[in-house]
């Protein structure tokens, strides 16, 4: 189905140059790796710090945004300048992980969100990754299937901030957005499995 993931040549087009100066000046892709998980970090530790605050919801489309940057940034570096390690591919399937739990568990905290279902919506934001991964084992490639793939996820939640953020009133319609994104959740953990083992039997 259908991802945002699907426009990531484009973007990182946009920051090739970005990434050739990174790398002329001696930045890694492992740092770049660390520096958007300490980020995700600190941005769910302001929410959780004041969630009766809705102005602090807006860090989340900037934070978002810059998350897919650096995340594109960091393949970039190790694909196309010598870069890539093993910890390297650690450090990204679980700095994805922690970055997503960091920024999208706080919101249970915040009035509105159910938290049961912000809690349900991590849990599997996790085992989409999760899926996407152990294809490999069974010889397919790393899966990105969507529909509700780390980038959707992040545009809309980050769209979800930006409309909060700026006092959009919350009401049972959040509580079915959420439940929606978790359905649509559950049907990218199949098609990512679905998927893979179609392909690893070939």
């Amino acid at each position: 189905m259908a991802s945002i993931y699907a426009l990531k040549p484009a973007f990182q087009g946009l920051l090739r140059p970005l990434v050739e100066e990174l790398a002329r000046r001696g930045v890694t892709a492992n740092q770049v790796t660390l520096s958007a998980m300490l980020l995700s970090l600190a941005t769910g530790a302001a929410i959780m710090a004041v969630p009766e605050s809705r102005a602090v919801l807006l860090l989340l489309p900037i934070v978002l945004f810059l998350r897919m940057a650096l995340n594109a940034i960091d393949g970039m570096l190790a694909r196309e300048h010598d870069q890539k390690t093993r910890l390297g591919a650690v450090l990204n399937e679980l700095g994805d992980v922690i970055s997503d739990t960091a920024l999208y568990l706080p919101l249970a905290a915040v009035d509105g969100f159910d938290p049961r279902l912000v809690a349900l919506i991590v849990l599997v934001s996790a085992l989409s990754e999760m899926a996407g991964v152990l294809t490999q084992t069974l010889g397919a490639s790393r899966r990105y299937d969507g529909p509700m793939g780390k980038s959707d996820r992040a545009f809309v939640f980050g769209a979800l901030g930006l409309a909060l953020g700026l006092g959009a009133p919350t009401g049972a319609w959040l509580t079915w957005l959420l439940a929606l994104i978790l359905a649509l959740l559950a049907l990218t953990v199949y098609n990512r499995v679905r998927r893979g083992l179609a392909e690893g039997s070939h």
